[in-house]
């Protein structure tokens, strides 16, 4: 090849390159992504995007997205709930139970997955199975059984614990929101014989809230804690973990993130498995498949995480059958 026509090959090739890139993109899709906290670069939303592109669906390729958070403030759910509508997704993926209440109260059919306590008896579908409306999602709650493996799990490392507190939104804790959370909690509480004492966060849930709230637990001469498994309570992890350390009482909690920061005992879910699993299912939704042919996913298994280095400054030991038991051991 000639050195001119050479030149003029590459040339035409940039321009073309550069054609391209100026070029908008075709064919993208648009997904809203609302939360009650989280900050866009958690892990398992990290993860949810890139099971998202696995599926061909690449941010800032051929999917756009609008992150909304209502910052831990309940009233703020109407409000974006309208404002991710507005927007006309082609999907909706909701993190919480009661923000994707709000969000199904605006768009009858606008397809919406969600990560939920149980759904049914939120209203959002009618069968897990086979979904009725425009909602499917996963389900991160396990019921009573759920409730009360968390609530043995204290009395193995304090049998002498009788005053267990459940540091949940004042809104759960009244019943006035997801009031199958609280029974469960009540019902599972009483099969093991323990007082359950509620420790309710006011929305907005707030550092200032979190201090009332703990305030609440010396008051009540509380003996160990359950942490509900709330996206806000989640997005103060860090905040009630040193508020657990200084008040010095064995807990439990929801999710890893607490463990990796230096919570006593974690029962949770997998988080990322879950995400992965919901990423699939707007994936579904972009592609046109109907809501109702997509089940609903609950979660199958639960990881126990023991750290040896907040049971030492709190004064206790992990039974050796525990320290068996456990999927993962921190020191």
């Amino acid at each position: 090849m000639r050195r001119r026509d050479f030149i003029s090959l590459v040339a035409g090739a940039v321009a073309l390159t550069l054609a391209a890139r100026a070029e908008p993109i075709k064919n993208k899709f648009r997904i809203a992504f609302l939360t009650a906290g989280l900050k866009r670069d958690y892990p398992t939303i990290t993860e949810f995007f890139d099971e998202l592109s696995r599926s061909g669906y690449v941010e800032g390729q051929n999917i756009v997205v609008e992150f909304l958070s209502t910052e831990g403030n309940s009233e703020r759910r109407s409000e974006i709930a309208r404002d991710a509508v507005r927007g006309n997704p082609d999907a909706i993926f909701v993190v919480t139970g009661p923000l994707t209440q709000h969000v199904r109260d605006v768009t009858p059919k606008i397809p919406i997955a969600c990560v939920t306590s149980d759904p049914i008896a939120l209203g959002l579908t009618t069968s897990l199975a086979r979904p009725s409306g425009n909602v499917t999602g996963v389900v991160v709650d396990a019921g009573v059984e759920g409730w009360g493996k968390k609530l043995q799990l204290l009395r193995e490392v304090a049998p002498r614990a009788r005053r267990i507190g459940f540091l949940a939104r004042q809104a759960v804790w009244e019943g006035t929101e997801t009031p199958a959370v609280v029974r469960a909690v009540r019902a599972a509480a009483e099969t093991i014989g323990v007082d359950l004492v509620g420790v309710p966060v006011a929305s907005p849930m707030q550092e200032v809230e979190y201090r009332h709230a703990f305030e609440t637990i010396t008051m009540e001469k509380v003996d160990a804690l359950v942490v509900q498994d709330s996206v806000e309570n989640l997005a103060h992890r860090r905040l009630i973990v040193d508020l657990v350390a200084k008040a010095k009482i064995p807990t439990v909690y929801p999710f890893r993130a607490y463990a990796q920061l230096g919570g006593l005992i974690t029962y949770a879910v997998d988080e990322f498995e879950l995400m992965r699993y919901a990423a699939t299912q707007i994936a579904q939704m972009i592609k046109g498949k109907p809501v109702q042919e997509i089940p609903w996913y609950q979660a199958r298994s639960f990881q126990l995480i023991l750290n040896t280095k907040a049971a030492s400054a709190i004064g206790i030991e992990f039974p050796p059958t525990l320290l068996a038991r456990a999927d993962e051991v921190i020191e």
